[in-house]
């Protein structure tokens, strides 16, 4: 099987490029795409959230994923890494039309991707200890760990999910259950859509 793999950052933009590129690109290869894999979704989100992790699933030996370019895949190089080496492991071929990167089943691309999953360990164990280190010395240091009872979280637990919600939102879904699907109140999600200028793309509920 041949899929063609086409990711946009936001709704404002379209995928009918990529889709342009790839079949081009897979004519001039004598290829046929057999099906087409489509998502509107920020790259920094986790593969295994999005289209891209079922694909991932879904492909066997001999399959072959096209997309435009590498930054498609993800935004950062560690998260690449990861799905060229789950790719394969699975014996999956990925081709990109504008780095005309090739990963196939050559020695060369067995070491690469060798690399990128000893790579992709070594740092989150370094990332692990580093953690681990700081949090040894502010103990050491007599600090008190954690947020302070009471104290308002910098970080909003839906950081990140503004592309999620804004799709959920288009197709109607209920901020009630919005709160549900991420476990918080109602107040929190209505303060996020307002705060994020969400509000124009809500319905009642």
């Amino acid at each position: 099987m041949t899929y063609g793999y086409i990711r946009v950052s936001s709704d404002k933009q379209t995928v009918e490029n990529q889709r342009f590129e790839i079949s081009n690109f897979a004519a001039g290869n004598g290829l046929v795409v057999d099906g087409w894999i489509e998502e509107t979704i920020s790259g920094t989100k986790s593969y295994d959230k999005r289209e891209l992790g079922k694909l991932l699933k879904r492909v066997k030996k001999g399959d072959l994923v096209i997309c435009s370019e590498l930054s498609r895949i993800g935004r950062n190089l560690f998260m690449i890494m990861e799905v060229l080496n789950i790719c394969m492991s699975k014996e999956c071929r990925v081709w990109t039309v504008k780095d005309n990167y090739r990963l196939g089943e050559d020695i060369q691309s067995k070491v690469l991707a060798f690399a990128f999953g000893l790579s992709a360990e070594i740092e989150r164990n370094l990332i692990s200890q580093r953690t681990k280190e700081a949090l040894a010395r502010k103990k050491a240091e007599g600090k008190v760990l954690g947020r302070p009872v009471g104290a308002k979280s910098g970080h909003v637990k839906l950081s990140g999910e503004e592309e999620a919600i804004r799709e959920m939102l288009k197709n109607g879904v209920s901020k009630v259950k919005i709160a549900r699907k991420y476990k918080v109140c109602r107040g929190t999600v209505y303060k996020f859509i307002a705060d994020n200028g969400l509000a124009d793309q809500t319905k009642t509920g």
